[in-house]
């Protein structure tokens, strides 16, 4: 069977829209897309000169052809959007029927898929992590809806930080080959140093690999993210994509980041990271008043707190925030702190030693 067996009928015969730039591209006089002949009034000097007058290209081929070379894919796997959300988001439109087909998630894990599964209308499955917050991949194939179409997994996990090794993925896409798409979250991967699933792609057209630019790549403000895929699959969701997906300076800011200096950059910062992640765990397990520091190979640490409540409060009034993932399944009492500059650790467990200091 054709992968695209699994999507929905109406978005297969669905005729895309067709913007003004699929159709004719660029040229020197442009009178197809109702736009300004001139740049925008009142522009910062920076922005002076860029063509922010123009709508930007829907799938940008120089960005495009980076992330491909960046995540050894080819072009035509790259499906470039605002952030890994947008295709969480069109993955739902594209394959879920409302009312009729379910979307498998693992809790405790990233809100967004199930968010994104009720705005569908599409049913939430839960197979909650195994013990030690792994993935559980033979319970989940045992007990798997025959209405599923719509898989997903996240390695690092968010917010537990624990991941999945690459067999395991392997083995789950072949035993859904023919029954739902396998989409594995890597918004973290860079933090992990592991190979990315995106090697097990020519081997399983039903899987998909989500990556960023917003954690390890510092662009979380231009909100550049984007879908590895089967072609299929890329041109089926271009079909319900937005006409202009991504804004031109999200664009330069991602062009600018992805070359040589950047990588350079980012390899270093990541090194950094990952590194203060050891130390900082290493503090947090040896305060009074924390039970356990999960393992992680994200730029975070999810800690339990005797009182989190109390300590998420201390650091609040003292200028510090950090995220409380007590609501998601078996983490009542666990905080989630993003490992930051050395600075900024230092302050943060300063100010908890002050905090036991004072009960």
């Amino acid at each position: 069977m054709s992968i695209l067996d699994l999507a929905r009928p109406e978005v297969l015969a669905l005729t895309p829209y067709s913007s003004a730039r699929n159709e004719a591209g660029t040229a020197d006089v442009m009178l197809n897309a109702n736009e300004s002949p001139w740049g925008p009034t009142g522009a910062q000097p920076e922005l002076r000169g860029r063509p922010l007058n123009r709508y930007p290209d829907p799938q940008p081929r120089i960005l495009v052809e980076r992330l491909a070379d960046l995540y050894g894919v080819d072009p035509g796997q790259v499906l470039v959007g605002r952030g890994s959300d947008e295709a969480i988001d069109l993955l739902m439109r594209a394959f879920c029927r409302p009312g009729r087909d379910a979307v498998v998630v693992s809790p405790p894990t990233f809100g967004m898929y199930a968010v994104s599964a009720a705005v569908q209308g599409a049913r939430v499955v839960e197979a909650p992590l195994g013990d030690g917050f792994a993935f559980d991949v033979d319970a989940l194939v045992a007990d798997l809806p025959v209405d599923t179409k719509l898989v997903f997994l996240c390695s690092p996990n968010n917010p537990t930080g624990g991941t999945t090794p690459l067999a395991d993925i392997a083995r789950l896409a072949g035993a859904l080959r023919g029954r739902a798409l396998l989409i594995v979250d890597e918004a973290y991967i860079e933090f992990a140093d592991l190979p990315s699933a995106a090697t097990l792609l020519r081997a399983n057209e039903n899987l998909g690999v989500l990556r960023t630019l917003s954690k390890a790549w510092a662009l979380a403000g231009a909100r550049v993210g984007c879908l590895l895929a089967m072609p299929e699959i890329v041109s089926l969701l271009r079909r319900i994509m937005a006409p202009y997906p991504l804004p031109t300076s999200s664009v330069s800011a991602a062009l600018a980041a992805l070359t040589a200096e950047g990588h350079a950059q980012t390899h270093q910062r990541v090194a950094l990271i990952t590194s203060e992640r050891e130390r900082l765990a290493n503090a947090l397990s040896r305060l009074p008043g924390v039970i356990e520091v999960l393992p992680s190979r994200a730029n975070f640490l999810c800690v339990q707190f005797e009182d989190a409540p109390a300590v998420y409060r201390a650091l609040l009034r003292a200028g510090i925030v950090v995220r409380d993932v007590g609501r998601y399944p078996r983490l009542e009492g666990h905080l989630r702190i993003t490992v930051g500059s050395r600075e900024e650790n230092a302050r943060l467990l300063e100010q908890l030693i002050r905090q036991q200091a004072a009960a």
